[in-house]
């Protein structure tokens, strides 16, 4: 099979599809792999790497998007790269779909196959194509939100940690998954004051058993959430729902509470956020301020440290690509049900519920849709 791998084009986004040790699996494996020059460049992969690995270089993104039968990306096409997929094309990128029909009008109607890393599955009820990047925002999100703290980035002028005889920041986690745990671990490891809120009992008692009293955890309810959102210094919003749209759970009434200088950092972002303040931000200007609370909003979070997030994506997603390389899209989609639980969009019919809710639309069943005509 034909890969191709275009270098990424969202502004700040450094990451890319395959790394050289990726490119060399595939071909071990009889497949070829088109790389865009330059596609690693800024994190030390250069295109002589690449070109070791067994990869054809090119210079646009249109060549590849012409020839390619699998395209292998990191963040969902931009509006320009659209028009270039083809009918029956296989994308596999993160695409986050729910709150964006215009992406969403737009592989439908390209014909393409297009499988969102977020919505694939594992074995323990897990999104393990998701997990990695999680767990890199989730440790960003302290280190951001410590920042934003800081009096000139228009914070409360506070150090995480506090000082001797004076008190920790009061960090409060909404979420106790990967992004809420690795928030909640870093928060710790600064010594400060850390809450997190879950709607799972047994994930709360999981926390509570790993780490005891450094944390406190806390069954989320609306009395709870304001109780502890309207006192708190940094908040991380860590919730999700796989595929769909982040609920909103902190109402603008609710910030308008909140301490000036308080800090939202909202990891949901991608899918829509769960503040109801938030709106999308970049790397190049990440924060803005409303009713006196900062809010850092980034959708591509990892993409701050992309050496460190392409690396452990890659470790994530090569199986998959390797899957549907060796076998083929529809093979690999019916053998797999993880996989298939990828599938977002088959042939200009949306094939995942939560993705079809979100944005109104009709739904075909993945495996209707892979059955034979």
């Amino acid at each position: 099979m034909l890969i191709g791998v275009p270098k990424e084009i969202k502004i700040h986004e450094s990451r890319v599809g395959l790394t050289p040790a990726a490119v060399r699996e595939l071909a071990a494996n009889g497949h070829r792999v088109m790389v865009q020059k330059l596609a690693g460049a800024q994190i030390d992969l250069s295109d002589d790497k690449y070109q070791m690995a067994g990869a054809m270089m090119v210079d646009t993104p249109q060549e590849i998007y012409a020839k390619a039968e699998l395209i292998v990306k990191v963040k969902e096409p931009q509006p320009s790269e659209i028009p270039w997929l083809r009918e029956e094309q296989m994308l596999f990128t993160y695409l986050h779909l729910a709150p964006d029909p215009l992406q969403t009008k737009g592989l439908m109607e390209s014909g393409c196959i297009a499988i969102a890393y977020e919505t694939v599955t594992d074995h323990f009820g897990g999104l393990p194509l998701l997990a990695p990047m999680s767990e890199v925002a989730g440790r960003m999100a302290i280190q951001a939100g410590a920042h934003a703290l800081e009096l000139d980035q228009g914070g409360r002028g506070m150090l995480l940690g506090g000082v001797s005889g004076v008190p920790a920041a009061r960090v409060v986690v909404i979420g106790g998954g990967v992004v809420g745990t690795n928030a909640a671990r870093i928060a710790m490891g600064v010594e400060a004051h850390v809450t997190v809120l879950d709607k799972s009992i047994h994930r709360l008692q999981q926390l509570d058993s790993q780490y005891g009293s450094k944390i406190n955890t806390v069954f989320s309810t609306v009395d709870a959430l304001e109780e502890h959102v309207s006192t708190a210094d940094l908040v991380i919003g860590a919730v999700l729902v796989p595929g769909g749209a982040a609920p909103k759970l902190v109402s603008r009434e609710l910030v308008s509470r909140m301490n000036r200088g308080a800090v939202l950092v909202d990891v949901a972002i991608d899918q829509g956020g769960c503040f109801a303040t938030s709106r999308p931000t970049t790397l190049a200007d990440p924060i803005f301020i409303q009713d006196g609370v900062v809010h850092y909003c980034v959708s591509n979070m990892p993409g701050a440290v992309a050496r460190t997030s392409t690396f452990a994506l890659n470790n994530a997603t090569l199986p998959f690509v390797l899957a549907l390389a060796n076998k083929g899209c529809r093979n690999a989609l019916l053998d797999d049900p993880h996989l298939r639980n990828g599938l977002n969009v088959y042939r200009g019919r949306i094939t995942y519920e939560a993705v079809a809710q979100a944005l109104g639309l009709s739904c075909t069943p993945a495996l209707e849709a892979l059955a034979p005509v």
